[in-house]
């Protein structure tokens, strides 16, 4: 199985990426901007400038590649970068990875920024399903109690997938228990049937409603 690591300029170690080179394992990791780097990006940020020289409001973006060898480096590595200017912004930002990865630069950059979107599911871990609490004494206890919260995670991103409207499919557990869950309904029972009577300016009703037709039409392929 390949493996590969993605990490911030705090991973940005000689012997991290010599450690890596002989495991064979590819790496996409953040270097600290700095003048030398700059530079030798300097062509792709020129053309940047020219071509957003008539439109200095919306986003434009250059990709590139160089060899780059720090002083404390044992050899010449791959570093790949992006130049971007944001939408209503005159000034240049940039992005410098070194890698070992076999492919072209926007690619790289798109790996490396998978990082943010693995911040975000931990954050939910967090505070949607509290998986930082672990206040036993107990290391057993606290292994058990999140592995429960880790099952409820696991859980939830079925439902979103299954029976959640497309608008709100990639929607966090909290803001999911603000529209669907945490809303005050009547639920009137009768021999065959529970019906579910919502207020008449409950903002979410269609939501609320397309999700128990999904979890209704699904019942028959769990039976």
């Amino acid at each position: 199985m390949p493996l590969y690591l993605r990490g911030d300029s705090g991973f940005a170690s000689p012997d991290l990426y010599e450690t890596l080179e002989e495991k064979d394992c590819k790496y996409a990791i953040r270097l600290k901007e700095n003048s030398r780097l700059r530079e030798l990006a300097s062509d792709e940020d020129e053309a940047l400038f020219r071509a957003t020289k008539q439109n200095q409001i919306d986003y434009a973006v250059e990709y590139g590649e160089f060899m780059y060898q720090a002083g404390t480096w044992s050899h010449p590595r791959r570093v790949v970068f992006k130049i971007e200017k944001p939408y209503g912004q005159v000034i240049h930002m940039y992005t410098f990875i070194v890698t070992t990865m076999d492919m072209e630069p926007y690619q790289v950059i798109q790996f490396y920024c998978g990082r943010g979107k693995m911040e975000n599911f931990i954050k939910e871990g967090k505070s949607g399903f509290d998986f930082d609490s672990v206040s036993s004494k107990s290391m057993l206890v606290n292994a058990n109690r999140l592995q429960v919260h880790a099952l409820a995670y696991n859980l939830f991103n079925w439902f979103k997938r299954l029976v959640l409207p497309p608008s709100m499919c990639k929607q966090q557990i909290n803001t999911i228990r603000l529209k669907l869950l945490k809303i005050a309904a009547r639920v009137v029972r009768s021999a065959r049937y529970k019906i579910f009577k919502l207020c008449s300016s409950c903002p979410y009703k269609k939501e609320f409603y397309e999700t128990m037709d999904n979890i209704h039409r699904l019942r028959p392929q769990l039976a």
